[in-house]
């Protein structure tokens, strides 16, 4: 469950439970008040479900090309997208398709740069290398090309 839906649980819970308390419901309630509740109740939890399906902001990843000495990936990463911290597999050629903003997080020391690439900029990383976490913070989607060397 999203923090909404939480945070919303736990409101609907504090004001069933003070209802209940303050003697609105219950054994003594009317059928209407009844009837009232379990509206408000199926409202709020409609709007958890609704907040819960917010745009994908999940990084997108297609493999274009493969063979014995290379594998290609065409990424797009949303605006808001976090890629995750990682090890590196293999030497990576990265190609950027679009202009892109991202901000960087340094793995060792936590240090945060935001950094900016045109389209066609290429970049190498070395296998092994620590992988930053990166945070998409322009207004476009970042599509860029991985070539992973085996």
């Amino acid at each position: 469950p999203t923090q909404l839906q939480s945070d919303m649980e736990v409101w609907i819970a504090f004001f069933t439970r003070s209802l209940v308390k303050y003697g609105k419901i219950g054994n003594r309630g009317g059928i209407m008040k009844k009837i009232a509740l379990t509206a408000l109740i199926s409202s709020a939890l409609t709007l958890c479900v609704a907040y819960s399906v917010s745009p994908a902001k999940e990084i997108t990843r297609k493999v274009v090309l493969e063979n014995a000495r290379v594998q290609v990936t065409e990424r797009i990463m949303p605006p808001g997208g976090v890629r995750s911290p990682y090890i590196r597999p293999s030497d990576q050629v990265i190609v950027f398709v679009s202009h892109a903003t991202y901000e960087r997080t340094d793995p060792k020391t936590g240090e945060k740069i935001i950094r900016e690439r045109k389209a066609g900029h290429v970049i190498w990383h070395e296998r092994g290398e620590n992988a930053p976490k990166l945070v998409n913070v322009g207004k476009d989607p970042l599509h860029s090309l991985v070539i992973a060397l085996k």
